[in-house]
């Protein structure tokens, strides 16, 4: 489909389109017994408002189930400050129906919308709205779909009958700061855990956590443009202060009420919870370090627990997707870091081996766990960046791909899958966006029939990306290089160098896609040679990989996004006296202690949302990676950018939003004081009314307009 405006600039359309995520089907769930898909979906790549649909396996017919514009009369959303911050927390930029839940029928499903609680018969696609006290967060139906359960912004746990008959207050803070039912700040910023409570398979009680964020530090973000506004309160549990206390309890619907006891002084993180038919419920719950952890059982009628497997890990332990989890006959899956490759675990068995990379495990059926994967064995891999799902028999005999053509290494792929029906979602870079074919296993149980193709109605981009993948360097650093469109080496020489990374943990940049690298494309259409490195400590490659920057941001991070622009310049047209670097988050941070430490190298720096204190960032990320402020308070000292401010020799621009709740704008302002303090000049370039994600479309279009100006009179200079 292609763009609605003709005259669109690549930096406008990508703004508005969101990175071109705004049409693209997205969300799948495959109903248990395969009868049906559900996804959300937009009306076009310009309307942002997502609609909940079905798609028939027996047809592959699509149909609206959901609608938010009928359900709303055509009225504007109103989002609590709650839910505008669990979605910052996500990432979450679209607008209607952005999150649903089934029950176990996969008939009934739950979402809200506007603050206020709807179901749809997916059946029929008739939906209707329910009595609920809102605002509120995270619906959830019971499995045999008589009930609804959801979270309020007052703390409360609610459940609601879905014959609109009754709703009540399952469970109640008792004091100020209080939850119920809802994942603290820490689970859903660092530990991808944004839910709170839990249906048991027989829908008679709910596993349901309890936070307290009293003891977390009270931070105040304000607006300066706005000076008559109060500051927005916050609990930020900055690295080395109180977290919040999480608990977790049994609620039955019998009015039980039983405490899930384990080892919270030891183990104060509560990173996963799983409840299905295979067995009691798992807990997967971390030391403060995160260098132990243990998976629990818990006995739902007395909340005792069970250590089921321990971990430790002289770096850190991770936390991943879809596991710990039971197979339908009560097997226990885990990934894990044992013997230095990450591994696939059923039962007592590792089921993967040392040429795979194990992500997350998507899918567990009576025979089979789906699973996503890259090269362990990078040193074989013919490109970087491929992203596969596998099937494997849960005793590892038997190993097919899900990735187009059978192929692993072409593609990033992931999938959905229930009762013989997988939805495979697959992008390459030589096309944009991604491609969602839905089919069913045929009898041998490898080869795929294909049902429908789901439309994507997402915009088609203005630019093309070309990206050409290498291995750099003797540790053979993940790259991809962009040239300018129509560029001749003979005639336009050598080029000024971009580096463009993110460059750190749970940032992977350089993957077989497309629409990733259009950023980085546009940026080499302005005349530059761009670069995106992923060095040691970015994920896909091997625990070890992952680790080394244990207590050490500046050193290895740093050393190989140089080491990858020196090995590339033997290839490719790279003027290596005119370097840049520009990134956002952690990718800021890297840009500039680029200008701070390698001025020999790094010629100017653009650093958005930088961390530039790891004093100043959250518990669970930084004492992760750097451990306690008060136990390394050297080590501290050695990664944070203010020490080395009377070093900057080079143009430095800082972005900054100033709403921006995740990295907070004290982290740019300390910075330029010492900056200043030094007697080195830099530009500093505030935002007013901007979060992390920069979502503004006139905000984020400029940012691109305005970084490639500063670079450009930065190098000629």
């Amino acid at each position: 489909m292609t763009s609605d405006t003709p005259a669109d600039t690549f930096p406008r359309q990508y703004a508005r389109t969101l990175r071109y995520t705004v049409g693209a089907p997205r969300s799948f769930t495959v109903a248990p017994d395969g009868s049906r898909v559900v996804f959300l979906r937009s009306r076009s790549g310009s309307d942002r408002a997502n609609l909940l649909w079905t798609l028939d396996t027996a047809t592959g017919q699509e149909q609206i189930a959901a609608d938010p514009v009928a359900l709303l009369g055509g009225g504007e959303e109103d989002l609590s400050p709650a839910e505008r911050a669990r979605r910052e927390r996500s990432r979450e930029g679209s607008a209607g129906i952005v999150g649903y839940a089934l029950d176990g029928s996969g008939r009934l499903a739950a979402f809200a919308l506007s603050g206020r609680l709807f179901v749809t018969d997916l059946t029929t696609g008739s939906a209707r709205e329910l009595p609920a006290e809102g605002p509120l967060l995270d619906p959830r139906p019971s499995p045999d779909g008589a009930y609804v359960a959801y979270a309020t912004t007052a703390g409360e746990l609610r459940l609601t009958r879905t014959d609109g008959s009754a709703d009540w207050a399952f469970a109640q803070p008792d004091g100020p700061g209080l939850t119920w039912g809802q994942a603290e700040f820490i689970a859903q910023e660092e530990m991808s855990r944004d839910r709170g409570h839990w249906w048991s398979p027989d829908s008679d009680r709910l596993l349901v956590e309890r936070a307290d964020d009293a003891p977390v530090a009270r931070w105040w973000i304000a607006d300066p443009a706005n000076p008559g506004s109060a500051p927005a309160e916050i609990a930020y549990p900055v690295a080395g202060t109180d977290n919040a206390e999480v608990g977790l309890w049994v609620l039955g619907l019998d009015g039980t009420r039983v405490e899930v006891d384990w080892d919270q002084e030891a183990f104060p993180y509560l990173a996963r919870v799983h409840w299905s038919a295979g067995g009691p419920p798992l807990l997967l719950v971390q030391a403060r370090d995160q260098r132990s952890q243990q998976i629990l059982g818990v006995d739902v009628e007395t909340g005792a627990t069970t250590v089921l497997h321990a971990e430790q890990d002289e770096a850190w332990l991770e936390a991943f997707g879809g596991v710990p989890a039971w197979t339908p006959d009560g097997k226990l899956v885990r990934i894990t870091d044992e013997g230095g490759v990450r591994a696939l675990v059923v039962g007592d068995h590792a089921v993967t081996g040392a040429d795979l990379h194990v992500r997350s495990v998507l899918a567990i059926t009576d025979e089979e766990v789906f699973f996503t994967a890259s090269g362990g064995a990078a040193e074989t891999d013919p490109e970087p960046g491929w992203v596969a799902v596998g099937r494997i028999s849960q005793d590892g005999k038997r190993l097919s791909w899900e990735s187009a053509n059978g192929e692993p290494f072409t593609s990033v792929t992931t999938a959905v899958h229930a009762a013989g029906v997988t939805v495979r979602s697959t992008a390459e870079h030589g096309r944009p966006g991604a491609v969602v074919q839905v089919g069913r296993d045929l009898p041998e149980g490898v080869v795929v029939d294909e049902i429908a193709v789901i439309d994507s109605y997402a915009e088609t981009p203005v630019i093309t990306a070309r990206p050409v993948f290498r291995f750099a360097g003797e540790r053979r650093i993940p790259a991809a290089v962009f040239l300018p469109t129509g560029y001749d080496r003979e005639r336009d020489g050598l080029l000024p160098v971009l580096m463009d990374p993110y460059g750190g943990p749970h940032g992977q940049r350089v993957v077989q896609a497309h629409n990733p690298h259009l950023n980085s494309q546009w940026f080499a259409d302005q005349g530059f040679a761009v670069i995106v490195a992923d060095g040691r400590g970015t994920p896909g490659r091997s625990p070890q990989w992952e680790k080394s920057i244990a207590f050490d941001f500046v050193g290895a991070t740093l050393d190989d996004q140089a080491d990858a622009l020196a090995a590339l310049a033997a290839e490719f047209p790279l003027d290596l006296g005119r370097v840049a670097i520009r990134g956002w988050s952690y990718g800021g941070y890297l840009a500039a202690l680029a200008v701070l430490r390698r001025p020999d190298v790094f010629h100017a720096a653009v650093a958005g949302a930088p961390v530039t204190d790891w004093e100043l960032y959250d518990t669970h990320y930084t004492e992760r990676y750097l451990g306690h402020p008060a136990e390394r308070p050297e080590v501290y000292a050695a990664n944070s950018l203010t020490g080395y401010a009377a070093g900057l020799e080079r143009p430095l621009m800082i972005i900054h939003g100033l709403a921006d709740d995740n990295v907070v704008a004290a982290h740019t302002l300390r910075l330029s004081s010492a900056l200043l303090a030094a007697g080195r000049p830099h530009t500093v370039l505030p935002l007013s009314g901007v979060t992390h994600m920069t979502p503004q479309e006139e905000v984020a279009e400029n940012l691109l307009l305005l970084q490639v100006d500063f670079i450009r009179r930065a190098l000629a200079g």
